[in-house]
């Protein structure tokens, strides 16, 4: 079944940076992505990324985030550098078996099966 877990999550003035981590097993898995979700709005699709390392970006963070996974393939990443009071929200790591295009697309919640419990952004202006 496996297992996700989220951390890294914080307060941050504008400007700032973070780094979340999702503990996921890229032997399980075939794609990982990163969401998030603020209050009172849908849940939006940040960042992906499959075996082969390829990724993909949601526009509203490209040059500003950054998704990786380590050398061991343990560890899901999300490095997020300039941040702004609009990236506050909760975020969550997610995961898929299924490979295929979808990861090398903008993603949204249907393709993940496997999610973590999120952890909260806060950026203040």
């Amino acid at each position: 079944q496996g297992q996700l877990v989220e951390s890294g999550g914080g307060s941050v003035q504008a400007g700032g940076s973070l780094r979340l981590s999702c503990a996921a097993s890229s032997y399980r898995h075939n794609c990982l992505g990163w969401f998030r979700q603020a209050p009172g709005k849908e849940r939006e699709g940040v960042a992906s990324i499959d075996r082969t390392d390829f990724a993909t970006y949601a526009d509203s963070v490209k040059g500003r985030f950054t998704i990786s996974q380590d050398s061991a393939k343990t560890m899901l990443y999300l490095q997020m550098d300039s941040l702004q009071p609009e990236d506050t929200a909760m975020y969550y790591c997610a995961a898929d078996r299924r490979g295929g295009g979808y990861c090398r697309r903008p993603i949204e919640q249907r393709d993940f099966s496997y999610w973590g419990q999120g952890t909260q952004v806060t950026v203040s202006s």
